[in-house]
């Protein structure tokens, strides 16, 4: 069967890694670098492919040179297919001056090989990682830009850098690409392996890496050059008496070209082996997650959100530049970024390799929130725990989170979109208890994790906490958790948590939207004869306004009396139904939401707040709630007045 047999040539000229100007002498010989030959396959001494071979090589130069450095060609169409010592593919770097590469397929086929061949280095570091990676992180991805868009496929630039002693340091740069790949893929090419230098090498005053489609250097204060040959005519080609080319010609130049590249391939397998071997130890180093418990099954059975690599997310943040850092928290930090293959900006957290629990949370929130979806819920766009870090997607929030706009007192947040927001929440919380196959209990209601979209729609966001149970059993956690002043009293005294929890906790979140004030209040009380301030749970404080019969008087003061009296007042009591000391009369979510769409009556509540009718726990959960907030134990455990186990819970905060 006739086997079209293809020939492809590159020939590219790069910058020296001292600096110096790249210029091929004619008639000087250039050593064979990093050539990597194929076993396989070879074919065999006089063969037609060993003609198209010779022919094909001996037009190479003039050809290159014609074209400023550059020759693409075919030759033959013989149906040979014969095994044989001899490669019938083989690539190779020619010191610095050039790549050599042939095949009897086409391997110009529009794809960038990402592979990196091998690097280069100094030994010398800056002290200063983030700070030079972020520069020469700004520096490659501009030059590969132009790269991609110039018809070389090439270019050179410079970028200012400060370094940790204040010195003004110049970082220069080289990106280049072949010339057969388009520009969206040579960019790809040079973002991938400036990813993967980012990592191997994070600090090196110099640092540059080779593959067969691409390649980048930088260099702190050392300039790199490159000349460009200009076109030449090229040299005439030798007569011949005839096409046909003469048998014994073509068997000695065959043999020669032959038996040069089966003694090089023998000379470099050995390492181009170890070579292969240190690249993939580093591509297992970007995969690699270090749990004790890899969660992949687990986490594969999700539908919606994708696994993405490491260097995806390191592109898409800048390699998590500060300028891209949205916030900080207690297990990790929160970075701006654009997945350019999706044309999406998305919020990277990034959880802190120090942080156990924040460990924990990353497992509980893809396994939980990745089977989710809710108009009203954060979207989880993926997950990645590559190249030591764990890190979750998800979808930009234009206008961050609840509590910068409850507080913001040079923007006053209107009471409409507090309102919207309040029943955005309690849709959220309704889907989460009772519309979803299980009940998912949030455990860590709270305005900064409530995020708004550009519209001001309310999305529920950070399910480390959330722990599932069956809608059948009693939905009861053993684990304390969440935030003081939103936690529920009864869990914060015996440790455990439920729906009903959640339920507390969105009641205090509506009242903070409502009133404009945090839930432990700081209060200065007149006529006491003392300037020591009190400090009062804002449940307890909108209580005893509504026993007086001015609930209304609790209303943000900064929105100036703009809103609807029947609506706030509507919210506002819903909000103490649902923060009801006693866990049995509270409402449930849908109850509540039903309440709050006109769809059910007000409630009405007893003027002065209700006792709490509290289960004492046994000795191990006082001594667990001890350990966990520092308190010695309280004697008001058991039955007792709410607003005493409020003001306690207040005091933790202080």
């Amino acid at each position: 069967m006739a086997h079209r047999r293809s020939f492809l040539i590159l020939l590219t000229v790069i910058s020296s890694i001292a600096g110096t100007s790249v210029v091929l002498v004619v008639g000087q010989h250039y050593r064979a670098y990093e050539p990597n030959c194929s076993t396989t396959g070879n074919y065999t001494t006089g063969s037609q492919y060993q003609v198209n071979l010779v022919k094909l090589m001996s037009e190479l130069p003039s050809s290159a040179i014609a074209n400023r450095g550059f020759h693409y060609g075919t030759a033959g169409e013989a149906p040979d297919s014969q095994d044989c010592p001899f490669s019938r593919e083989m690539r190779s770097f020619y010191d610095e001056a050039c790549i050599l590469r042939y095949s009897d397929a086409p391997f110009a086929s529009g794809a960038a090989d990402t592979g990196i061949a091998f690097y280069e280095w100094y030994d010398d570091s800056v002290a200063d990682a983030a700070g030079f990676n972020a520069s020469r992180w700004e520096l490659i991805a501009r030059l590969a830009d132009e790269a991609a868009a110039s018809s070389l496929r090439l270019a050179n630039g410079t970028q200012g850098y400060r370094d940790s002693h204040g010195v003004e340091q110049v970082l220069y740069g080289f990106a280049q690409c072949t010339r057969d790949l388009n520009a969206s893929e040579c960019t790809r090419c040079l973002e991938v392996f400036l990813a993967d230098v980012s990592i191997s090498l994070p600090n090196n005053t110099y640092g540059s890496a080779m593959g067969y489609s691409c390649y980048m250097a930088c260099s702190v204060g050392n300039e790199l050059s490159i000349t460009i040959p200009p076109a030449m005519a090229a040299p005439p080609l030798p007569s011949r008496s005839s096409d046909t080319p003469r048998p014994a010609a073509s068997l000695v130049a065959g043999v020669t070209v032959a038996s040069g590249v089966f003694v090089i391939c023998v000379g470099i397998s050995i390492w181009f082996v170890l070579r292969w071997r240190r690249q993939k130890a580093i591509e297992h180093e970007l995969d690699a997650y270090d749990d004790e418990e890899p969660p992949e099954d687990d986490f594969e059975k999700g539908t919606g959100p994708r696994r993405f690599r490491y260097c995806e997310l390191a592109i898409a943040t800048s390699f998590f530049s500060d300028k891209e850092k949205l916030g900080e928290g207690g297990f990790g930090s929160v970075y701006h970024g654009y997945l350019k293959d999706l044309d999406l900006r998305v919020a990277i957290k990034r959880v802190s390799k120090t942080s156990k629990q924040g460990r924990k949370e990353y497992i509980s929130e893809v396994r939980i929130i990745s089977r989710l979806r809710h108009r009203n819920l954060v979207q989880l766009i993926g997950w990645c725990h590559g190249g030591g870090e764990l890190l979750l997607v998800y979808e930009f929030m234009p206008n961050g989170s609840l509590d910068t706009h409850i507080h913001n007192h040079d923007k006053v947040l209107p009471w409409p979109l507090r309102h919207e927001i309040v029943l955005g929440i309690g849709s959220a919380l309704l889907y989460l208890h009772q519309e979803w196959e299980q009940c998912v209990v949030h455990r860590d209601i709270k305005p900064s994790n409530v995020m708004l979209d550009a519209s001001f729609n309310a999305k529920l966001s950070d399910f480390g906490l959330a722990r599932l149970v069956d809608h059948s059993r009693e939905s009861h956690t053993t684990a304390l958790a969440g935030t003081m002043g939103y936690m529920d009293p009864e869990c914060m005294v015996n440790g455990s948590a439920s729906a009903m929890s959640d339920v507390y906790s969105f009641g205090v979140v509506a009242l903070e939207i409502a009133c404009g004030r945090r839930p432990v209040m700081v209060l200065q009380e007149a006529g006491t004869g003392t300037d020591e301030p009190t400090t009062m749970h804002l449940v307890q404080w909108v209580w005893e306004l509504y026993g007086r019969g001015r609930i209304v008087d609790a209303a943000d003061a900064r929105l100036n009396g703009e809103f609807d009296n029947q609506e706030i007042e509507r919210v506002m009591i819903t909000a103490l139904w649902c923060a009801h000391p006693d866990r049995s009369l509270r409402p449930s979510i849908r109850q509540a939401v039903n309440v709050l769409r006109l769809e059910a009556p007000l409630p009405v509540l007893p003027a002065a707040m209700p006792v709490a009718m509290f289960v004492p726990p046994d000795v191990a959960s006082l001594s667990e709630y001890a350990d966990v907030t520092g308190s010695s134990g309280s004697s008001s455990v058991g039955t007792t007045r709410s607003s005493a186990v409020l003001t306690d819970a207040s005091s933790l905060l202080r």
